[in-house]
């Protein structure tokens, strides 16, 4: 064999062995190239009611390792309500391309100053599970759905606008249950890509016993009154029990790729303390002076204690469902999202003004991070994230290609760095419906924010760098940034085709 036939030859056997290396390599990384998601979603937790944001009065240590090694999202953003945050997070889209502008049964006024609220989420707005689904992940809804309405049929058969706001039954009426699950389930997780719910209903709280938020259990002590959560012996406390189907179902499908939607409902009131001991710990606890925590008196001491053994439960079963990750070989290869749908309730965060049901920022800014060992950097960012941008992010972490309409963009890009069309973009919010203050429209865009009322056009401004409780309007000081901000929120609205209540000003 010649020097010149040998080298060839070496040449050859280096580039098969590469070859080889790298079909193996492409083979590894195929059956990697699907990470599984475990997104955990509070309900009405607020910005500050995690140590991880400066809570000194809450526990929650294991919620913030998982932040400190994680990506931390200072300003990530929901609506102030549930359902359409929940509506936005499902289909990635606008309030006003699904109709759900609040939570119907809270809106007050006339159909003049509201276009009144849908309920459910009809079958032309495709959520992430579904393509999730079609790409091969196994998935579970775990928690409170709020999707769909107490009778979808008929609502969905009505002539919209609404001349009135939709209602719902008492929470101990059943008599909305078989028809639910014989004729409803296309409007549940099941007609929507996941292999199972637990717990998944029309209702925005766990409090389905006679007396409701009176009763003795309030829904988080078994036994549940849940018709879609199964009784089982070991039961005691809700958000230990949705946290082993989580853990129960990563368990059976451990292959992956697995997608849990673990939508917890605390700690969305009825406020019941975890255990008396508990409670008794966190009245001894001194209160946080900056944010007002645990600084109540009375009744509100001990509604805050309880409050906060609500917290302290939530941390502890994220700590349980990390360290079977962990125990599994599973973490490395978990995307975990960790939010809350709106802002504080019960809560209390002396920094930002309003709380949820307000527009203002404690109502809309919510606690959140990524994490992901090995592909999400360690930091805080404080580039402006929307919930409307975790489908097109799942979409991305998946490898799925979907080419329905989004209003919201993939967040990938802030795992290892800190893209300019992120950070630079405005976000939008539309309520055109009334809750805690009248319909209006917002803009937030390099820090200022600017709201304009629907009923009368009012404006206001507010630099969220240097005014985070929204106390100096400078709607009227600084006219020239008044106006851009404005000018650019009225073309999004215009572009959109975006519906303003009949009673407008400004139609």
């Amino acid at each position: 064999m010649t020097r010149y036939t040998m080298r060839l030859f070496s040449t050859l056997c280096v580039m098969a062995g590469g070859l080889l290396s790298a079909l193996f390599f492409s083979t590894t990384a195929m059956g990697q190239s699907k990470p599984n998601i475990v997104f955990i979603l509070v309900d009405d937790l607020g910005n500050a009611d995690v140590g991880f944001n400066g809570s000194t009065y809450y526990e929650t240590p294991n919620i913030d390792s998982l932040a400190g090694s994680g990506l931390v999202i200072e300003n990530a953003y929901m609506y102030p309500t549930c359902s359409p945050s929940r509506t936005a997070l499902a289909t990635g889209k606008q309030s006003f391309r699904t109709g759900v502008y609040t939570v119907p049964v809270l809106e007050k006024g006339n159909d003049q100053q509201n276009i009144f609220s849908r309920w459910t989420v009809g079958e032309e707005h495709t959520m992430y599970s579904q393509p999730l689904a079609d790409a091969g992940y196994k998935s579970i809804h775990i928690g409170k759905w709020h999707l769909v309405g107490p009778y979808p049929k008929e609502e969905l058969a009505m002539e919209f606008p609404l001349k009135e706001k939709l209602r719902q039954p008492d929470p101990w009426d059943f008599s909305w249950v078989s028809y639910h699950k014989e004729y409803c389930q296309k409007y549940y997780p099941e007609g929507r890509g996941y292999l199972k719910n637990v717990g998944g209903t029309y209702r925005g709280d766990p409090a389905l016993e006679v007396g409701g938020y009176q009763s003795k259990t309030g829904g988080y002590f078994a036994p549940f009154s849940n018709p879609f959560i199964e009784p089982k012996p070991d039961d005691q406390w809700l958000t230990d029990r949705l946290t082993n189907e989580a853990i129960e179902f990563i368990d059976q499908h451990s292959e992956g790729p697995f997608f849990i939607n673990l939508h917890y409902y605390t700690v969305h009131r009825p406020i019941r303390g975890r255990s008396e001991k508990l409670v008794e710990k966190y009245l001894k606890k001194s209160g946080d002076p900056i944010t007002g925590q645990g600084t109540g008196k009375g009744k509100l001491k001990r509604t805050e204690a309880e409050y906060a053994t609500m917290i302290e439960s939530l941390d502890e079963n994220v700590g349980r469902l990390v360290k079977f990750l962990d125990e599994n070989g599973l973490r490395d290869n978990t995307l975990i999202v960790f939010t809350s749908d709106n802002g504080q309730n019960v809560g209390r965060n002396d920094q930002l003004r309003g709380k949820k049901g307000y527009i203002y920022e404690g109502g809309i800014r919510v606690p959140t991070f990524v994490n992901w060992p090995g592909k999400v950097d360690a930091r805080r960012t404080s580039t402006a994230v929307t919930g409307l941008d975790l489908f097109p992010t799942f979409m991305d972490v998946a490898g799925i290609k979907y080419d329905g309409v989004l209003d919201g963009q993939s967040i990938t890009g802030l795992f290892q760095g800190e893209p300019e069309s992120l950070r630079t973009r405005p976000l939008f919010w539309h309520l055109a419906s009334c809750y805690k203050h009248g319909a209006c429209s917002v803009i937030r865009k390099n820090d200022l924010k600017l709201i304009q009322f629907l009923a009368d056009g009012k404006l206001e401004m507010y630099d969220l760098t240097n005014d985070p409780r929204e106390q100096r309007n400078l709607a009227e000081t600084n006219p020239e940034q008044t106006q851009s901000l404005l000018k650019e929120l009225v073309d999004w609205r215009e572009s959109n085709d975006v519906p303003l209540p009949p009673g407008s000003v400004l139609q």
